[in-house]
């Protein structure tokens, strides 16, 4: 191991600084789990580390911008949750394009503080930030066929949750079987606290009609979610888990390989299942719960085959209108996309020591109960 990154080191400068203690536990096992089991090359020590401190860092500047202010409730919001690579990342980008809807972009996820005042600020912002994702991909070849991440663009919500150490981030990063088994049943009552207070800091600059949120791991977290947002909306994507987890293994992979020595396909494999399974079946359970013009339910392949029906379905389902100009730029944005030329992201189950037996096996409650 080229070295071993320390909670004490974690928070040097920072404990006493970072509000409501939700995170020393989480720190702790992630930070055990991560030295025991990986062998970290240099720039996966660097990163994992750096990764961890700045999230850290921008927590203690958010509880020292918000501590003692009264901030209103941010805007309602709509979650755009599925399993992982099951095409939630283009449904959010579509939905995106509603001038009702606003997200967060990338920049202020990585950098929110101090608040940005002008164009300028914005601009030097966002090439500090693109300068990093480039050095990212090159040291991960495959990260922009896989995920491509630009400053400026709608991010997901993984990387909210890291200021409160509780998010999958970690576990593509490194292998931390003890810190992804805590993930499973750990409370996210703080992850949306905090989330919540992120949204309040973004709304200084304007409050959105609604906000437009996306993260895989909200399916199995929706009572925590409406603890924090009563009136949130969720859109919930449906793909084979068979192409899904084949195709998180194969992210998860490339991420890791570019980090540690001693990457283990099998135990990849065997992890994602078990954690995608979990989530799943945690939210398969609470949905039940919420009222019909709260969840609408989208296959991937109808998706795929017609977006700005299915797009339409779902805004009827959930009491929502959409525009003529909305459905104009998705369009636009959909023919646009087919003609771009984009390289195929390679991946199968066996690679990982899985079957399609055994995906199924795991999902057969899930697939089951929804259409593909």
């Amino acid at each position: 191991m080229f070295g071993k990154v320390t909670v004490k080191k974690m928070l040097n400068g920072l404990d006493g600084h970072l509000g409501e203690d939700d995170y020393s536990e989480p720190l702790e096992i992630l930070i055990n789990s991560a030295n025991k089991n990986n062998k970290f090359n240099m720039f996966g020590f660097i990163a994992f580390k750096n990764q961890l401190k700045d999230r850290l860092k921008v927590r203690s500047k958010i509880y020292s911008f918000i501590k003692n202010k009264d901030l209103p409730c941010p805007a309602d919001p709509v979650f755009v949750t599925g399993l992982p690579r099951s095409g939630t990342t283009f449904l959010f980008n579509l939905l995106s394009l509603d001038d009702n809807y606003r997200s967060p972009r990338y920049w202020e996820i990585m950098s929110p503080l101090p608040l940005t005042k002008n164009e300028t600020d914005i601009r030097r912002r966002e090439w500090k930030i693109n300068a990093e994702l480039k050095f990212a991909r090159t040291i991960i070849p495959k990260l922009r066929l896989m995920h491509h991440i630009r400053a400026q663009t709608p991010e997901e919500c993984e990387l909210i949750a890291t200021m409160n150490v509780r998010s999958f981030v970690f576990m593509c990063m490194a292998n931390v079987p003890e810190y992804v088994e805590y993930l499973k049943d750990c409370s996210f009552d703080s992850v949306f606290l905090w989330h919540k207070r992120f949204l309040q800091i973004l709304e200084m600059n304007g409050r959105p009609k609604k906000w437009l949120l996306k993260d895989p791991s909200h399916i199995g977290h929706i009572p925590e979610i409406l603890s924090a947002y009563p009136n949130a909306k969720f859109i919930n994507i449906h793909r084979n888990p068979i192409e899904s987890v084949a195709s998180f293994c194969s992210l998860t992979k490339n991420i890791r390989s570019a980090f540690s020595k001693n990457v283990n396909p099998d135990q990849i494999g065997d992890l994602i299942l078990d954690f995608w399974q979990h989530s799943l079946n945690k939210g398969m359970l609470e949905k039940q719960k919420l009222f019909p013009n709260q969840i609408a339910d989208i296959s991937y392949t109808n998706f795929i085959k017609s977006p700005l029906d299915a797009i339409k379905g779902a805004y009827q389902k959930l009491e929502l209108d959409i525009d003529i100009k909305t459905e104009n730029k998705i369009n636009e944005y959909i023919n646009n996309q087919k003609l771009i030329e984009k390289e195929q992201h390679i991946y199968s189950l066996a690679e990982f020591g899985l079957s399609k037996e055994k995906v199924e096996h795991h999902f057969k409650n899930y697939m089951m109960n929804y259409e593909f």
